[in-house]
């Protein structure tokens, strides 16, 4: 039985029950209904549930009812988290000045070494995607490396341990260090070729419309997960932006427009203003909220690291927040992470807090924890790129997502290919591998050049 992930009703409904409750909705009723019915819980890790035969017609119907039902329920954080961006800035006291067109410029160097520390923290947490936080501490410690100063192995461990933590089985083969030939493909690198796809067809004034187009012809809809993957189905049922991000999406809150949020800062060196502005209309595609949030928040944070004489990584947080609405659940968790890395020397101690607060009510995907993490690594590794990505991949939930973010931060900080340390690099063989059109096998290098192409073209965001 072909078991369709992220889209079939019966398994959004779940998902669509807990972000009501994060929400604040009323949805106790709707959630009777669906238990009464046979309805189960969302899966836990995976995006199908594990059923031995298709549902019937008729809990189908009424997943579908249901979830339409869950949208129209009031929400009581909607003032304090809108979307729209004149909202989002009307509640943001501290938001940016818009910079003078190309008063700061970034290097071809420093965006290879930003492609280049993308690339190396993605590929650090791809083995240990979805794997609980006691699992990974496991591998690495048996190992000796704890916390991982670099590439995971299965070479060592012992057989009982790797039965009862699996590695994660598609990445397995080509991200432990032993199997490391180049870049392997990964979503977290597919969109920020997309997005250089989308800055080289329509320059830094694209629509959200553009985006969506972009989507339709070049990315394969097998290579789509979560938010992303519901918006394409909306998109081919004849929605538009931004309807695509709310139907019967309830993922629109998790980490995947945050993902494709880097090419947005590295394009706007020095203006997270525009960055900000650039990243909304990316997000508001497939997100909402927390989840658009979540993109603005990285796109300013890249852009403040990006010109040559950015300020240190603490400043670059600060004007991370700045685009983010105060009163939001992302901004209170990223508030939070940035005190705990500050009161703790032992980062376990922060990540075993950060758990604590929020994997009981969050998927591990959703942007709030994954955010919060991003913040805190970035905060206790205090910019340096070894320690900063060694801690949020040691922080699990979403680890190659949030290694690929914090690598590329902390490799512009670093300001140099040569700066990055080999033994991460050297396995890379400046090759990336993609489904995206035209850039299989593409050196990072030449990744580069084409974004300082991007970065240097006389085409100012209308933000």
């Amino acid at each position: 039985m072909l078991r369709l992930t992220w889209v079939q009703p019966e398994d959004l409904v779940g998902h669509e029950l807990r972000q009501a409750r994060l929400d604040g909705r009323e949805a106790s009723a709707v959630a009777a209904r669906w238990r009464a019915a046979g309805g189960g819980e969302a899966p836990p890790r995976a995006g199908a549930s594990a059923r031995p035969r298709p549902v019937s017609p008729r809990l189908r119907r009424l997943a579908e009812d249901l979830l339409d039902e869950l949208s129209r329920l009031p929400s009581p954080s909607a003032d304090a988290e809108p979307t729209d961006l004149d909202r989002i800035r009307a509640l943001c006291p501290d938001w940016p000045s818009p910079r003078p067109a190309a008063a700061v410029s970034v290097s071809a160097a420093r965006l290879e070494a930003a492609w280049l520390g993308r690339a190396v923290g993605c590929l650090l947490g791809k083995p240990v995607e979805k794997l609980p936080l006691t699992g990974i501490r496991l591998l690495g410690r048996a190992t000796g490396n704890w916390p991982p100063a670099r590439y995971f192995t299965a070479r060592g461990v012992p057989r009982d341990l790797l039965a009862a933590y699996p590695w994660n089985r598609r990445s397995a083969p080509t991200s432990l260090a032993e199997n490391i030939d180049g870049m392997p493909e990964d979503d977290d690198l597919n969109y920020p070729l997309l997005n250089l796809l989308l800055l080289r067809r329509h320059g830094r004034a694209f629509t959200t419309d553009d985006v969506a187009r972009l989507w339709l012809d070049e990315l394969p809809p097998g290579r789509t997960f979560t938010a992303e993957r519901v918006a394409v189905r909306n998109l081919l049922t004849g929605l538009e932006p931004p309807d695509t991000a709310r139907h019967r999406n309830p993922f629109r809150e998790w980490i995947g427009a945050l993902i494709r949020a880097d090419v947005h800062g590295w394009t706007n060196p020095g203006d997270p203003a525009a960055a900000a502005g650039q990243a909304h209309r990316d997000a508001a595609l497939s997100h909402t909220a927390n989840g658009v949030y979540a993109a603005m928040f990285a796109a300013a944070v890249v852009a403040t690291a990006a010109p040559a004489d950015a300020p240190d990584v603490h400043a670059c947080l600060r004007a991370g927040l700045a685009v983010v609405p105060p009163g939001s659940r992302l901004a209170g968790a990223v508030r939070h992470a940035v005190r705990l890395a500050g009161a703790h020397a032992d980062f376990d101690s922060v990540v075993d807090e950060l758990h604590a607060v929020h994997s009981p009510a969050h998927h591990w995907v959703h942007a709030v924890p994954n955010t919060a993490l991003i913040a805190a690594a970035l905060t206790h590794g205090d910019g340096d790129f070894t320690g900063s990505v060694s801690r949020v991949v040691s922080g699990g939930w979403d680890t190659d997502s949030n290694g690929a973010t914090v690598g590329g931060v902390t490799g512009l900080l670093a300001g140099d290919p040569a700066a990055l340390p080999e033994h991460w690099t050297a396995p890379l063989k400046n090759r990336l591998a993609t489904s995206v059109g035209g850039f299989d096998g593409t050196g990072f290098d030449t990744l580069a050049h084409l974004t300082h192409r991007e970065a240097t073209r006389p085409c100012p965001s209308p933000t």
